[in-house]
């Protein structure tokens, strides 16, 4: 990158935490949590992208429970770019943040922050995604290969262990995506009678998904089972599988369980997803972070169940969009 693109990636950078973080600053004065030298505690939130309703369940909870502890919270927003992320941590640093909790924007050079924040003592917990060699104090994120596995079961039972199937990849070497994979790939071994007949990245993108997804439906006409490993792209799957005008049921799960997906599944639009403890996770995420203020010590995962939802469940996929986990 040259430098003048380079200084004004750094000053966007600057600007987008500078102006989020006069809204989400909270728990000003009074009493609460402290550093050891007395000092209000200060946490750099670092989202990969807050058009998700995924990271925005998890934003508006670290800053709820911030709140509560008398917590300071200044936010950035990659908007999805990790060259902008890398520049806003670096902000954060220069702010001398107490410390970062960090959901990176992809798997290129994720590390890179976690590395820079660990040479100016600011710990790092990270969430939903945690670097490769260069993890942070304490990852906290679903169990994503369990979960996967559990989703795949569901399809085999749901097919009678046999179909098509295409599957619409998040972005390529993230943690949900590898774990994803790999979940449900050990659900699949069991039933030998479901093929992948094509799979490619959308990543995480609903247009990206009902492109790619039509791509494959026309390469591939005999597909009748389609996995978004995010609820996103399920949808954009089934955007691309009404515009076909197939009259053929087609299955179409997906996993997040976000607000858009939760209504998915209720209308039946698709049929299955994996609720994922969004809100829980954000409050962990400060609840961690004191933890390791105060010296205590800290797992180096902290993954949590999540729970399988059907079209046939309407009920409970109310109360999670009323209530989110």
């Amino acid at each position: 990158m040259n430098t003048r693109v380079t200084t004004r990636v750094v000053i966007a950078a600057g600007i987008a935490v500078t102006m989020v973080a006069g809204a989400t600053a909270c728990g000003r004065g009074g009493g609460g949590a402290k550093t050891a030298d007395g000092k209000q505690i200060t946490i750099g939130l670092a989202v990969a992208n807050l058009q998700a309703d995924f990271f925005n369940q998890i934003k508006q909870s670290v800053t709820a429970e911030a709140k509560k502890k008398g917590i300071k919270v200044i936010v950035s927003d990659a908007h999805g770019d990790a060259a902008t992320q890398v520049n806003q941590i670096q902000d954060f640093i220069s702010r001398q943040v107490s410390a970062i909790v960090y959901i990176p924007a992809g798997a290129t050079a994720a590390g890179v922050p976690v590395k820079a924040a660990n040479r100016a003592k600011i710990p790092v917990v990270t969430v939903d995604r945690n670097p490769p060699g260069e993890p942070g104090k304490s990852f906290i994120a679903s169990d994503s290969v369990a979960a996967a596995r559990t989703l795949g079961g569901y399809v085999a039972k749901e097919s009678g262990g046999k179909g098509q199937l295409a599957i619409l990849q998040g972005q390529i070497g993230t943690t949900p995506q590898v774990d994803r994979q790999k979940g449900f790939g050990q659900a699949l071994k069991k039933a030998p009678g479901i093929k992948v007949v094509s799979q490619q990245p959308a990543d995480w993108a609903q247009d990206k998904a009902y492109s790619v997804a039509q791509d494959m439906l026309q390469a591939h006409p005999g597909i009748d089972i389609l996995w978004g490993q995010a609820d996103a792209m399920a949808l954009g799957a089934a955007q691309a599988v009404k515009a076909s005008g197939s009259h053929k049921k087609h299955l179409i799960v997906g996993f997040d369980g976000d607000v858009a997906g939760l209504k998915a599944v209720r209308q039946g639009t698709i049929d299955a997803t994996m609720v994922q403890q969004t809100r829980k996770m954000g409050r962990m995420s400060v609840n961690t972070v004191v933890d390791i203020i105060k010296g205590k010590k800290v797992p180096a995962e902290q993954l949590q169940p999540a729970f399988l939802l059907t079209s046939k469940d309407k009920k409970k996929a109310t109360q999670f969009i009323n209530t989110h986990p």
